[in-house]
């Protein structure tokens, strides 16, 4: 069949709009589910960004979802359109114009919004205005109709807390609260390998690779290699995270490196470095919330960090537990070793100005075109994932970061040496969740486009299942990135710290309740939203480590709002864009 030509101003109209709303899921639904692993600090915002667009775009392009449910989550009928091809082209096409633009205004506004309700509600929108009110399934229809999304609200935040918040009750009495706590990670660490391995097997399995249709193979085969990926990743612990983690944390070996972790066994020989007061506490990163600016004002006016509180007390103090061991030799301290200081960020009006990167003249010219591309345009594509999220979600107004403030202090602080424990499962569960998202999610989101795609180049109504050209895979997942690295700051600034105190082994089970909760509810058909799962995982978790007065319900608040206001914007929008052009005078 030949192309539409007619029709040419439509396809590119979608094609920018398709761009645009991939742009706003990078930049609005990924940057929610990685503000976790960036506000735990288990991952750097630019390391997010560097994993995110690995897992996202090989999860969309190598085993992403080839064929693309037209009619989004069974919102509209086929028969809607009459079988006329230039009509569907437009529903499309209006509804991506809706969606878009909503997604861009609650990602600017730092609004985290499901970008799936977002696009189901203007595909709702378009068939009101094509058949009217009997166009739409407004009741549960097999958890696909607009009452399922509706209960989605309450049903996904509820479970997700629920399964959030007894991970953290497990791990915080099997570990944080015992005597010695990294002893006792330790040796429950393989469980949890083998736990978290399985868990996300069977998400890859049921959610993340439709195209390879594991969830067909038999029940035994599903159980087989779901138990088998468990064991082996559970025994790779053993061998190589054990003494990685044991040479790092038990030996305070400040000087090993990522790429000694494939050592493996021979770590267990490796000799701990003679003790240094200077880089004792580089072996781990530090993971507090609470205290971290009064450490870095001691470092500034040259304390050494050894003579700052910890918890309240003085670290010199007699029977303090936290007094050096050579405190008791009547060491001088500040004699043996020189003060720390940390690299504190500059502020712009103190740096000072490189010529070379300065245009003069015509920005036209050689030389300026060059600096142009040599240091502008990075600058600018590196902004997003430079700046300082924790500062932006320890609050703007000084009455929000007092708020803030003393919600965290509400919490518990443990040893960053336990803490970083969990930082590994936590990266681990975030980078297979972000693969599943690529796979299934991208490939959802661009339906519409996929659609309008296949009628102007056929010439004809879609079939049930419309094919997606890997193309279009691609192109969506690089635009997803590209959302995430240059704007999904603004979103990650209103969660993580913001809401509750995050650390690595709450950031883990707050992701890892959300996985199993995305996990069950794919295979019994309850409508839940990735972004509501860990936003449910958050408050839970957040209630049980820190009591009621712990998270930031007036934030949170914002955030329901935001998801209720996406159902009837979008759809509206999309309902009367549609009537509009569907109606308007013409010649």
């Amino acid at each position: 069949m030949p192309y539409m030509h007619q029709y040419d101003y439509i396809f590119a109209i979608a094609i920018l709009f398709a761009a645009l709303d991939t742009f706003n899921i990078g930049a609005n639904d990924v940057a929610n589910s990685f503000a976790t692993s960036v506000s735990s600090r288990s991952l750097t915002l630019r390391q997010a960004c560097l994993a995110a667009a690995l897992m996202e775009f090989l999860g969309a392009v190598l085993v992403g979802a080839k064929t693309a449910g037209t009619i989004k989550n069974g919102i509209i009928s086929l028969s809607a359109f009459q079988s006329n091809a230039g009509v569907e082209m437009l529903g499309f096409t209006c509804a991506l114009v809706a969606s878009a633009t909503w997604l861009t205004i609650a990602t600017r506004n730092s609004w985290p919004v499901s970008t799936t309700y977002s696009i189901v509600s203007a595909l709702a929108g378009v068939g009101v205005a094509i058949q009217g009110k009997d166009a739409v399934q407004w009741g549960w229809n097999n958890s696909k109709g607009i009452a399922a999304i509706f209960a989605g609200f309450i049903i996904a935040p509820a479970i997700s807390a629920g399964f959030a918040g007894v991970v953290y009750l497990i791990t915080k009495y099997a570990v944080l609260e015992r005597k010695n706590s990294i002893r006792a990670g330790m040796m429950i660490a393989p469980v949890y390998f083998f736990t978290v391995a399985a868990v996300l097997t069977m998400t890859i399995v049921y959610k993340g690779a439709p195209s390879l249709k594991l969830d067909k193979l038999s029940e035994t085969t599903v159980a087989l290699a779901i138990v088998l990926t468990g064991l082996v990743i559970a025994i790779l612990s053993i061998l190589f995270w054990l003494p990685y983690v044991h040479a790092k944390v038990i030996k305070k070996d400040y000087t090993i490196r990522w790429y000694h972790f494939f050592y493996g066994p021979l770590l267990w020989k490796r000799p701990a470095p003679t003790e240094s007061l200077e880089h004792a506490h580089q072996h781990v990163p530090d993971y507090r919330v609470v205290g971290r600016d009064d450490e870095k004002k001691g470092f500034e006016e040259g304390a050494h960090p050894s003579t700052l509180p910890i918890n309240g007390e003085h670290p010199h103090e007699e029977g303090s537990p936290n007094r050096p061991k050579n405190a008791e030799l009547g060491g001088d301290l500040e004699s043996q070793s020189s003060p720390i200081r940390p690299h504190r960020p500059v502020p712009l009006e103190e740096v000072e100005t490189d010529p070379k990167t300065e245009i003069e003249g015509l920005w036209i010219l050689p030389r300026n075109l060059w600096v142009i591309i040599r240091y502008k345009i990075p600058k600018i594509l590196l902004h997003g994932s430079s700046v300082d999220i924790h500062a932006m979600q320890a609050g703007n107004g000084s009455k929000q970061a007092n708020r803030i403030h003393e919600m965290h202090e509400r919490a518990s602080q443990y040893p960053n040496e336990t803490e970083h424990l969990y930082s590994f499962l936590q990266v681990l569960t975030a980078c297979t969740n972000s693969f599943a998202h690529g796979s299934n999610d991208v490939a959802n989101a661009i339906g519409p486009f996929a659609a309008v795609y296949y009628v102007w180049s056929n010439g004809q109504v879609t079939p049930k299942d419309t094919p997606t050209p890997t193309w279009i895979l691609a192109f969506g997942g690089a635009l997803i990135v590209i959302g995430l690295a240059t704007y999904g700051y603004n979103i990650m600034a209103v969660l993580g710290n913001k809401l509750t105190m995050h650390s690595p082994s709450r950031g883990f089970s707050m992701e890892f309740g959300a996985a199993i909760t995305v996990l069950l509810a794919s295979q019994y058909g309850i409508p839940v939203s990735t972004t509501m799962c860990i936003t449910g995982a958050t408050m839970g978790v957040g209630v049980l480590s820190s009591g009621l007065k712990g998270v930031n319900w007036r934030a949170l608040g914002w955030i329901f709002l935001g998801w209720v206001l996406t159902v009837p914007v979008a759809g509206v929008a999309a309902g009367c864009l549609m009537g509009i052009i569907l109606n308007a005078p013409h010649f």
